[in-house]
C-alpha cells in the first residue's frame, strides 16, 4: 500500500502542466475570504458584541479584520502569495475558534475554508497571474527583453490533491451521511430546505418544486454524484462531466437557498477541474493578433526597463508592443522629425493608424489599450485630471537621475539570488529542503494521516455518535468514544476535518415553527422587523452567517430558551440602533406560525409555508438598556400554545 501510494506520488510531481488554472483558483478563493472578511466587518457589533452597541467587544477585533482583508488582498493578487496563505490560514483558526463564529455565527463553511486555507500553504499558487513574478523580475534582472517567457508550470498534484482532499473527501462523508437521512432516501434534499422560508432565497422556485420527478432526480443525482466524484475525478474522461455536475449542483445553492458564502466557497475550487486547454483557448481569444500601441523607451534608462517590464507584467492581451529607441526608432518614418534627445525625455507611442503620442497622453493609451483599466485611462484625459496627470509626469520623467538614472544613465547589471549564508531563512531552507524522494514520502504520510482523520471523522459520527447510550455502557467503548472525539477537537480545529451531515433528518425533523420579531413605533403600531418578514423569509443582507445563527441556534427544531433569549437580545439591539430606536423604552413583538417540513414530495409548499398564519406570542420589552423576555404561557422548548 506504502510502495504503491509513494508511486502515484512520484508520478504527479513528475508531470507538469499549467499553472494558469491554480492561479485562477487562489485569485477566486482570495476574494471569497475578502467577501467573508467585509461581511464580518459591515456585522461585526451584531457577531462579535455581547450586545450590539452596548456591551461592545475589543475594538483590536475590528483592527485585525481589517489586516485580514488586506491579507486576502494580498493573497489574490499573489503578492507574498506563501507568507499570506499562511496568515490567512492563522486568521481563519483564530477568529473561527476565540470568537463568537465558533457557536453563534458558523458560517457553515468555516471548517472547509480553514482546510482549504491550510492545503494552501503548500500550493505554489504564486507561480502565474501574481504580483510574486513581477517582484522576482524586478529583483533579479530589471531589463526589459520583448521576448516571449515560457508559461509557468506546476506539478499536477497542486491540482489533484486539493481537490482530493477539500471535494473528494467531503462530498464522499456526506454521501454517506445522506443515507440515514429519510428525506434525502425519498430523493427530497434539494426540495425541502427550499420550501422552508428560513432556509430559501427571494427568487421563486416553485416551478422547480413542484415537478416531483425533477426534485427526486436532483436528490438522487447529488447523492450519486457525492459518492462517485472522489474515484472518478482522477480520470480525463470524467472531469468535465464531473465539473459540470458539480457547479450546477453548486448554482442551484446558491440561486434557491440564503447560504451563498458556502455555495461560493465551494464552487470556486471548480476552477481546478477546469481543462488546461481551456484556459489556453481563453488566452487566444482575449490576447490581440497585432499590438494596438507601440511604446518607444530609453533602453539605457533603468526606470523605463521597470516601467516597460510592469506594464508587460499586467498586459495580458499583448496589446501594448514595447521597442527600444535606440534599436528601433530609426525604423518609424513617424519619429523621424523628432531629434533623438527630445525622444529620450519622453515616453513617444504609436497607434494602428500611426498617430504618435507622448507623455501622459501614452500612458492614457497603453491604459485604454490593457482593456480592464480603460477607466483610468479615459478619466486622465478629463479636464483638470489631464493637467494633474501632466504635471506629475513631466516632475518624474524630468528627474529620472533622481529615482534610478545615474549620472551616465547605465543600467544596473543583473542581480543573481543571494547567496544562502547571505540571507538566514534561505540558509535554513537550503539545509532543511527536501529531495524529490523525500517530498514523495512526506506527501505520502500526509495523505494518509488525512485519510486517518477522515475516516475517524466519518465513524465517529456515522457509528459512534449514533449508538451513545449503548457505548456508554461498555467501558472500553466509552474510552475508544473519547479518544476519537479529542481527535476530531484537533483535525476540526486546524484542518477543517469534520462531519459534513448538513441539512439531515435529525434537523429538520420536528422543526414545524418559524419565530419573527416585529417593533412598535411610537404610536403603538406594530411594524415588521427588517430581519424576517411576514412570510418567514430571512431577509437579505442578513444571509449566510447572520441566517446559520437564527435559523440553527436561536431556532431549532427543539428551541433552548437560554440560547434564544442571548441570540434574540443581540438582534433587536443590533436593530434598534439601525432603526435609531432607544433602548431606554423599547418593545418588540414575539410571533409564532407553524409550518410543515415533510418527509414526503407535496406540491404548493414553498407558498404554503410562507402564507401560514402568525400568532403573537410575547413580547422583549428594553428598559433602561436592560432587556425582559416575557412569553406568557408559551414553551418554547416544548412549542405548546396554552
Amino acid at each position: 500500500m506504502s510502495r504503491w501510494l509513494q508511486t502515484l506520488v512520484e508520478r504527479g510531481l513528475n508531470r507538469s502542466v499549467s499553472a494558469t488554472g491554480l492561479a485562477v483558483f487562489r485569485i477566486l478563493f482570495g476574494l471569497v475570504v475578502l467577501h467573508e472578511i467585509l461581511f464580518l466587518l459591515v456585522f461585526r457589533h451584531l457577531i462579535f458584541d455581547t450586545l450590539p452597541y452596548l456591551d461592545r467587544a475589543s475594538p483590536v477585533l475590528h483592527y485585525f479584520l481589517v489586516i485580514w482583508a488586506g491579507v486576502a488582498t494580498c493573497l489574490t493578487l499573489g503578492y507574498r502569495t506563501r507568507w499570506m496563505s499562511l496568515w490567512n490560514y492563522l486568521f481563519w483558526v483564530i477568529f473561527v475558534v476565540y470568537t463568537p463564529m465558533w457557536q453563534d455565527f458558523d458560517g457553515g463553511f468555516d471548517q472547509f475554508m480553514t482546510g482549504s486555507s491550510f492545503l494552501l500553504i503548500f500550493l505554489p499558487a504564486g507561480r502565474a497571474l501574481s504580483l510574486d513574478n513581477l517582484r522576482q523580475r524586478l529583483r533579479h534582472d530589471p531589463v526589459f527583453r520583448p521576448v516571449e517567457t515560457p508559461p509557468p508550470v506546476v506539478s499536477i498534484l497542486a491540482y489533484q490533491l486539493p481537490i482530493a482532499i477539500a471535494l473528494g473527501l467531503l462530498y464522499f462523508d456526506s454521501g454517506l451521511h445522506k443515507l440515514s437521512s429519510e428525506f434525502w432516501r425519498n430523493g427530497l434534499g434539494a426540495w425541502l430546505p427550499a420550501t422552508m422560508p428560513y432556509y430559501m432565497s427571494a427568487l421563486d422556485m416553485s416551478p422547480l418544486l413542484d415537478t416531483r420527478w425533477l426534485e427526486q432526480t436532483i436528490g438522487y443525482s447529488i447523492i450519486l454524484f457525492q459518492w462517485v466524484f472522489l474515484f472518478l475525478f482522477w480520470f480525463r474522461p470524467f472531469r468535465v462531466p464531473l465539473l459540470l455536475l458539480g457547479a450546477t449542483f453548486h448554482g442551484g445553492i446558491i440561486l434557491s437557498l440564503n447560504i451563498y458564502p458556502f455555495g461560493f466557497g465551494m464552487l470556486v475550487h471548480y476552477a481546478l477541474l477546469v481543462p488546461f486547454g481551456f484556459w489556453r483557448a481563453v488566452a487566444n481569444r482575449i490576447r490581440c493578433q497585432q499590438p494596438l500601441l507601440t511604446v518607444f523607451y530609453d533602453e539605457q534608462c533603468p526606470l523605463c526597463n521597470r516601467t516597460a517590464l510592469i506594464i508587460d507584467h499586467f498586459d495580458v492581451r499583448r496589446a501594448v508592443a514595447f521597442r527600444g529607441l535606440q534599436t528601433f526608432a530609426a525604423d518609424y518614418p513617424a519619429l523621424a522629425d523628432t531629434p533623438p534627445d527630445t525622444l529620450l525625455k519622453d515616453l513617444y507611442s504609436l497607434d494602428t493608424r500611426g498617430r504618435r503620442y507622448q507623455g501622459v497622453q501614452t500612458y492614457s493609451r497603453i491604459l485604454v489599450a490593457l482593456g480592464y483599466t480603460a477607466p483610468l485611462g479615459w478619466l486622465m484625459r478629463l479636464p483638470g485630471l489631464s493637467q494633474l496627470a501632466d504635471a506629475v509626469y513631466r516632475r518624474i520623467a524630468d528627474g529620472r537621475s533622481r529615482v534610478g538614472c545615474d549620472a551616465d544613465c547605465q543600467l544596473p547589471a543583473p542581480v543573481a539570488e543571494a547567496a544562502p549564508d547571505d540571507r538566514p531563512f534561505a540558509a535554513w531552507y537550503a539545509r532543511h529542503a527536501a529531495t524529490p524522494q523525500q517530498q514523495v514520502r512526506r506527501i505520502s504520510k500526509f495523505l494518509v494521516l488525512i485519510l486517518v482523520l477522515q475516516l475517524n471523522s466519518t465513524l465517529h459520527y456515522a457509528l459512534l455518535y449514533r449508538w451513545a447510550d449503548a457505548i456508554r455502557q461498555e467501558p472500553a467503548l466509552a474510552l475508544l468514544d473519547q479518544f476519537s472525539d479529542a481527535l476530531i477537537n484537533v483535525s476540526h480545529t486546524f484542518l477543517g476535518i469534520t462531519p459534513h451531515a448538513l441539512y439531515m433528518h435529525d434537523h429538520f425533523a420536528g422543526y414545524e415553527h418559524l419565530v419573527g420579531i416585529t417593533w412598535f413605533d411610537a404610536d403603538g403600531v406594530e411594524r415588521w422587523l427588517p430581519f424576517i418578514d411576514d412570510t418567514g423569509r430571512i431577509l437579505s443582507p442578513y444571509w449566510g452567517r447572520i441566517q446559520s445563527m437564527w435559523a440553527n441556534v436561536a431556532v431549532t427544531s427543539k428551541i433552548n430558551r437560554y440560547r434564544f433569549d442571548k441570540l434574540l437580545r443581540k438582534v433587536t439591539a443590533y436593530q434598534a440602533h439601525e432603526l435609531g430606536l432607544s433602548l431606554d423604552d423599547a418593545r418588540f413583538g414575539i410571533k409564532l406560525k407553524h409550518i410543515q417540513v415533510p418527509m414526503q414530495w407535496e406540491a404548493g409548499l414553498r407558498h404554503r409555508n410562507m402564507a401560514a398564519p402568525w400568532q403573537d406570542v410575547g413580547v422583549m420589552v428594553w428598559h433602561h438598556g436592560q432587556p425582559r423576555l416575557d412569553l406568557g404561557d408559551v414553551d418554547l422548548e416544548a412549542l405548546t400554545l396554552h
